[in-house]
């Protein structure tokens, strides 16, 4: 089935449901699918309750009511045939109603995310296309290229002046001092975590409210780039997209206040964003400004715990994901690199492969993690697992065991 016959015959299904029980993963690409759908339901008076989770088993899923999962569910075999899922993770699900670009053939490591998918959904559902907006979410969150229906759809978005390109500083926050000192996408050494050393650049650099942009940039480099990678340098500066019907109007900064707040447990707030909320606005920022804080404490704080394989552990399992990206894509690497923390009495574990380097890494987290009596999975080279806290030394003894010299 073609991915435009998916989304149709999803979209039919979903408008015919008197309500429906909406499930989304924890970050800014799943938070933004599930509001997606949630707008376009609304909107054609359907009835629905929303919830943020950090992952979902087949025994989590409600049994008495319709249901729909958001940027997960496609890596459970075992899932009820009737369920719902929007997802762009490789696909072991086979229910009916599955939107999924690998399932078409279409890259979706890369090429479309879950709130990409979730807005091709909604298009069948009635006229929602100053939603696109929130498609870049997804496509901002999970690191995607704007190649294939990524492209057609941010194309679409700018052509209707709902997305508005340009250049500018590509770093999250509320003025330069915060996106200096809060910066972990990418991450820069001698600057993330050093208000003080932010706060004294800018100064030097601005004249009269006027920021000489050039110099700031040259500083910035200067000082990073003996500890950063070309990828975090290059990432500084490009592309930006300011979103006129979003509560926060650049993607950037609204994708990383989302995606703080859903990993940080305030999914419902995240969510509110992206439904066009403003009510719980000031809260989202500082919930994103100690959520990241907690990301660089745990980037300057990860324990190598190998010579060989670049495995490293962190004090809290909640922030192993963003310590991954940043380790693997910010910080020089030589090969995969994987982060495992605890919290909740359960570990997670994120896997990355760094630019160039290229491992099956969903198959191998899968494995490693169903041995263990864990879930694992992801995308070929961005995945992770989530095990038990008494498994975790099983577990990285399978991995160094498993990970090629």
């Amino acid at each position: 089935m073609s991915l435009d016959a998916a989304a149709a015959s999803l979209a039919r299904h979903l408008l015919e449901q008197e309500f429906v029980e909406v499930l989304a993963h924890h970050d800014a690409d799943g938070i933004a699918a599930a509001s997606i759908l949630c707008h376009a339901m609304f909107r054609e008076g359907g009835r629905f309750r929303l919830r943020i989770r950090p992952g979902i088993t087949t025994a989590d899923v409600p049994g008495d009511c319709s249901v729909l999962l958001c940027d997960f569910g496609s890596a459970l075999q075992d899932l009820p045939g009737d369920v719902m899922v929007v997802d762009h993770h490789l696909p072991h699900f086979e229910g009916d109603y599955h939107v999924n670009p690998h399932l078409a053939g279409i890259d979706g490591d890369r090429n479309l995310s879950a709130a990409g998918a979730a807005y091709l959904v909604a298009q069948r559902m009635g006229d929602n296309r100053d939603l696109a907006g929130l498609a870049l979410l997804g496509i901002i969150g999970d690191g995607q290229e704007l190649e294939g229906p990524n492209r057609e759809i941010s194309s679409e978005g700018i052509a209707n002046g709902f997305i508005a390109p340009r250049r500018g500083l590509r770093l999250p926050g509320r003025g330069l001092v915060e996106q200096l000192a809060l910066a972990v996408n990418p991450y820069l050494p001698g600057f993330s975590g050093e208000p003080d050393t932010a706060r004294a650049l800018v100064a030097q650099v601005t004249d009269e409210d006027d920021v000489d942009v050039e110099s700031l940039l040259s500083r910035v480099v200067l000082a990073a780039a003996p500890k950063a990678s070309l990828s975090a340098m290059c990432g500084i500066w490009g592309t930006t997209y300011s979103l006129g019907r979003e509560v926060i109007d650049e993607a950037l900064s609204l994708a990383a206040v989302v995606d703080a707040c859903g990993k940080a447990g305030s999914g419902d707030i995240g969510a509110s964003l992206c439904l066009r909320s403003t009510h719980a606005l000031q809260e989202a920022w500082e919930i994103t400004a100690r959520y990241r804080q907690a990301v660089i404490a745990g980037i300057r704080g990860a324990r190598r715990l190998d010579e060989r394989v670049a495995l490293f552990a962190v004090d809290d399992g909640s922030v192993a994901s963003d310590v991954a990206d940043a380790l693997a894509n910010d910080l020089v690497q030589s090969g995969p690199v994987f982060v495992i923390g605890e919290t909740g009495g359960r570990c997670s574990v994120s896997a990355r492969c760094p630019p160039g380097i290229d491992l099956d890494l969903e198959a191998l987290m899968r494995r490693l993690a169903e041995a263990c009596g864990g879930q694992g999975g992801g995308h070929r080279r961005r995945a992770g697992a989530r095990i038990g806290a008494d498994q975790a030394d099983r577990f990285r003894q399978d991995l160094l065991e498993a990970v090629p010299a």
